[in-house]
C-alpha cells in the first residue's frame, strides 16, 4: 500500500506560525515511522522548497538550505519514494482530468494526480478539498479529527 500527501502538509509542518503546525508535525513523525510507501512527486517538493523560502507567503520563510534540509530529511528515510511523470503522462492528465475544466490552480493538482495515478497511488493526504474533484482518490484530510 502506498500513499502521499501534499505540499500543504510540509508547509505547516514548517510554519511556526500556523495553527496547524504541531498537528502536521505529527502528522509527519507518524508518516516518517512507515511501513506503508511514501510516494513524493517532485512537483510537490519543488512546490515546498519555492514557498517554503518565499518571503512574500511565509511570515518567517526558511533559508534555500533548511529548505532543502527538510527534503533530504524526507528522501533519506527508508519508505520514502520520489516519483515523476511517466511515458504517457499526457494521457493520465486526460484521463483525471476528463469530467473537469482545469485551468489555473487546478492545473497542478491535475498534474499531480496524473503522476500518482500513474504510480497507483490512490490516497492522497491534503486540507486542500480540489483533489476531491479526481474520482480515483481517496482523500484523507490530517487535519480533522
Amino acid at each position: 500500500m502506498s500513499y502521499s500527501l501534499d505540499v500543504n502538509i510540509l508547509l505547516y509542518a514548517s510554519d511556526r506560525s500556523s495553527d496547524r503546525y504541531h498537528a502536521a508535525n505529527r502528522f509527519l513523525a507518524h508518516c516518517a515511522t512507515g511501513p506503508e510507501i511514501l510516494c513524493l512527486p517532485w512537483p510537490i517538493l519543488m512546490s515546498y522548497i519555492r514557498i517554503a523560502t518565499h518571503p512574500r507567503i511565509f511570515d518567517s520563510p526558511l533559508a534555500p538550505d533548511e529548505a532543502l534540509a527538510n527534503v533530504t530529511a524526507l528522501l533519506a528515510l527508508p519508505h520514502v519514494r520520489t516519483v515523476a511523470e511517466q511515458d504517457g503522462f499526457l494521457d493520465a492528465y486526460q484521463r483525471v482530468s476528463a469530467d473537469q475544466v482545469i485551468r489555473g490552480n487546478l492545473v497542478p493538482d491535475a498534474q499531480l494526480a496524473a503522476i500518482l495515478f500513474q504510480h497507483g497511488v490512490r490516497t492522497l493526504y491534503t486540507g486542500d478539498r480540489d483533489f476531491r474533484k479526481f474520482d480515483f482518490f481517496e482523500v484523507r484530510d490530517p487535519f480533522l479529527p
